[in-house]
């Protein structure tokens, strides 16, 4: 038996059990306990669990609950956004070639491509799936689709003529490899390598070892959370020998220590960081992308450079007809179609047969054309198909008429009309990446005696909204740079025509041509080490390393392969490279919200911190409690700082350029803010909490702090919208959320001073109607401040 005749049934099992399965190794994600485990890492994370079980030393109960339940929430809900986002890619993913057809026990049958083995034969037809990587021994007008593999979006001409190992992968014109598609012709291969020993296996291969790096904004927020650690444990220490000193009991000194603990961490923020960047994930959801990761929402907004791949990420994936040089061009197109083999499919999909020649019968079909109407009117009496060799295809019709179309420098030479300028119009049409097609007419069954009818060019277009996208993008200061396994005259065209090159710029740097898996691994560390912020987006096996290395790694849900898939931090389920864009924006407006919040939370803190310290300095006693603090931080700080994180990005978010990932959450600035206004609070609190201490009670006097502090909060998230402009010009309506919480919250605290059973809940005494007012008087003062301190600003820049 020889190996053509297909391997036995007997032997094609002894090979599986050697060779294994023919898949590829799919990496696992994390499992949910991972899952869940990661959502209990960081420094502010592990604060609160130890201001948790201090409070349960202590006894406090209520104060320990209401900790723990922050944490647990945060973690739920981390949680189950990464476990949906895993889910969801579950649900994209499909072989590449379910099924094969191969020679066994001497006869042609179909099996599941998982049971292909080394040594079986393929029999290859138009519309296959190549199941394996193959010799060809036999090869009839037999054109692959290699585009997933080499970037190469042309049919690629297959024939028997050996090449070797050390061939571009591109030009081995002997070779079908796992995952192609057959785009016309039939063909026989060899099998001779099955899974992961495939070359597109050698590429999953450079997947190995997950990347679990931090974003820029993890990083930071680590280090502010360490900075609040050692605040925290400074005061606690400074507290705590002042009360010693004093001669305190030591229960009074551990309740004030607590106190001050609770005060100083912003317990929600975990919670409300997770939160935004959920909201961030479902607004992109709805934008057509699946983010795996929540924190890759926000890497995009830092980012500065994106490398994309051209073929069916800035182009459509299908050919086109996109220029026609011809003094007819409707008997241009139906001599085109009635020179064809493929078939269109009905609703736009399923169509079969070369791609090129599918453009011509499409751009024919939308001039009425239709080649089921020229095979009835006159149906073929001969042909001669298109090879490599001869590189035109000829066929003859009972009009008489004989139809060529082919490569322009073999047709035109045989045209004795027609074809006056054509040479001139071909160079054109290829100098601009056009794929170019000469068509003819003739009488009789020799191709000689030919009149040109015209000349046709057909490419990849480039979506029009990716145009768009990337014009978005420069306006963001993000470049887009082009890597690509194309020829570079192709890649050159479709970057002029995109802008990624503007007129006269060297495409050294904004474009890659003829690249390899490896060239764009290399080509984004590259980036990388010049402190770039990479975001690599692509659909084929060959650009899935390269997403793997990126910063932010963005596959495509539809013309994507699984691996691609698998190694991205973001699928695009539209296959949009706009949606990219959007994205960006989505990630730069969650980053300001996240850090106008935590300016917002950490200045009710920084006040809460100075009162605490100021009564200790002053001899005075606590003016709230762990209680009231954990009630201030989690419900009247944590709900406006929730809707705050609601905030649509503000207008202009990208008219500015991509923020330094070296660059602070909270510089001088933040910081300076978050002093002075705690200072400002401190100061009306303490001031109110020590003149109520004169004239009442402990009980009276911690009842009027209490409630003095959570209005000051409220009402300062209005002017926490924006550093520079007024709430008005923010817009009242934009965040309808922000009203709600601090209209509810204002009436909830008038309720806890106004009502015994809350009152002795919160261990407060009720307040009168007169006391509530100035109460609520007081708390209006920061916010007032703030937006006189707006104004003024403006005046100077106005008169500067």
């Amino acid at each position: 038996m020889t190996t053509r005749e297909g391997l036995t049934s007997a032997e094609a099992a002894r090979r599986l059990t050697e060779h294994g399965p023919n898949e590829l190794t799919r990496e696992e994600g994390p499992s949910p306990w991972a899952l869940l485990a990661r959502q209990f890492q960081g420094a502010m994370i592990w604060l609160l669990l130890a201001a948790c079980a201090v409070a349960v030393a202590l006894g406090e109960a209520a104060d320990a609950v209401a900790i723990g339940a922050i944490v647990v929430l945060n973690a739920v809900i981390g949680f189950f956004q990464e476990y949906r986002a895993e889910r969801a890619l579950l649900a994209l993913r499909a072989m590449s070639a379910p099924r094969a057809r191969v020679l066994r026990d001497g006869g042609s049958v179909l099996i599941p491509a998982a049971q292909v083995v080394p040594g079986d034969v393929l029999l290859l037809e138009a519309g296959d799936v190549v199941a394996a990587d193959g010799r060809l021994y036999e090869a009839h007008a037999l054109q692959t689709i290699e585009a997933l593999l080499t970037g190469e979006s042309a049919p690629v001409e297959k024939d028997t003529t050996p090449t070797s190992q050390e061939t571009p992968l591109a030009e081995r014109r002997d070779r079908v490899f796992l995952g192609t598609a057959v785009a016309a012709g039939r063909g026989m291969a060899e099998v001779e390598a099955t899974g992961m020993r495939t070359e597109m296996g050698r590429i999953a291969g450079l997947l190995a070892g997950r990347r679990e790096s931090q974003t820029p904004m993890q990083r930071q927020l680590e280090a502010v959370g360490r900075t609040l650690l050692f605040i925290c444990l400074g005061l606690v220490a400074l507290v705590s020998l002042l009360g010693f000193l004093r001669g305190m009991p030591w229960v009074d000194v551990l309740l004030s220590s607590v106190a001050l603990a609770v005060a100083a961490v912003p317990e929600g923020l975990p919670a409300i960081v997770t939160i935004a960047l959920a909201l961030g994930v479902q607004r992109m959801a709805a934008r057509h992308a699946i983010v795996r990761r929540l924190a890759s929402v926000e890497t995009l907004g830092c980012a500065t450079v994106i490398c994309t791949d051209k073929t069916g990420t800035l182009t459509t994936g299908r050919m086109q007809v996109r220029d026609v040089w011809a003094a007819d061009r409707l008997s241009l197109l139906r001599a085109a179609a009635a020179c064809c083999d493929a078939e269109l499919g009905e609703g736009g999909s399923g169509d079969v047969g070369d791609p090129t020649e599918v453009a011509l019968l499409r751009a024919a079909a939308a001039r009425g054309i239709r080649r089921a109407d020229i095979e009835r009117r006159a149906p073929r009496r001969a042909e001669t198909p298109f090879d490599s060799a001869r590189k035109r295809m000829s066929v003859l019709r009972d009009d008489g008429i004989l139809y060529v179309k082919g490569a322009p420098e073999v047709v035109i030479p045989l045209c004795v009309s027609g074809a006056s300028g054509a040479l001139d119009a071909n160079q054109e049409m290829a100098g601009r990446g056009l794929r170019v097609l000469a068509v003819a007419v003739g009488a009789g069954e020799v191709e000689r005696q030919l009149q040109l009818l015209g000349l046709v060019g057909i490419a990849d277009p480039p979506r029009p909204e990716a145009i768009e996208a990337i014009a978005r993008a420069r306006e963001a200061g993000i470049r887009t740079v082009m890597i690509t396994g194309d020829h570079p005259a192709t890649a050159r065209a479709i970057a002029d025509e995109m802008g990624i090159l503007e007129p006269g710029q060297d495409p050294a740097g904004a474009l890659h041509a003829r690249v390899t898996a490896q060239d764009k691994i290399d080509i984004v560390r590259n980036l990388k080490r010049k402190g770039e912020i990479v975001a690599m987006t692509g659909d084929g096996v060959n650009d899935a390393p390269a997403i793997r290395e990126a910063h932010i790694g963005i596959a495509m849900g539809r013309a994507g392969t699984e691996v691609t898939r698998e190694a991205s931090d973001m699928v695009l389920t539209d296959d949009n490279f706009a949606t990219i864009v959007a994205a960006v924006e989505e990630g730069r407006g969650i980053y300001d919200n996240i850090r106008k919040t935590l300016v917002y939370l950490l200045a009710g803190n920084t006040g809460e911190m100075l009162l605490m310290l100021g009564a200790a300095l002053l001899g005075l006693p606590l003016p709230l409690l762990p209680l009231h603090l954990l009630w201030i931080n989690l419900v009247t700080d944590g709900l406006p700082a929730l809707a705050l994180v609601m905030d649509p990005p503000l207008p202009g978010v990208l008219n500015r350029p991509p923020r330094s990932p070296l660059e602070p959450m909270l510089g001088r600035s933040q910081w300076t803010r978050i002093l002075w206004v705690g200072a400002l609070e401190a100061a009306i609190v303490l001031t109110a909490f020590a003149v109520e201490l004169r004239e009442k009670n402990l009980v009276e006097a911690r009842a009027f702090a209490f409630s003095t502090l959570v209005f000051c909060e409220l009402f300062r998230a209005l002017a926490a919208r924006s550093r520079r402009l007024l709430y008005w010009q923010v817009g009242i309506f934009t965040n309808m959320h922000l009203v709600a919480v601090i209209a509810l919250s204002t009436l909830v605290q008038v309720a806890l001073g106004r009502v015994p059973f809350f009152a002795s809940l919160f261990k407060i005494q009720p307040m009168s109607a007169a006391d509530t007012a100035v109460c609520l008087a007081l708390g209006l003062v920061p916010v007032t401040l703030l937006e006189v301190g707006k104004l003024l600003r403006r005046s100077r820049r106005l008169l500067s």
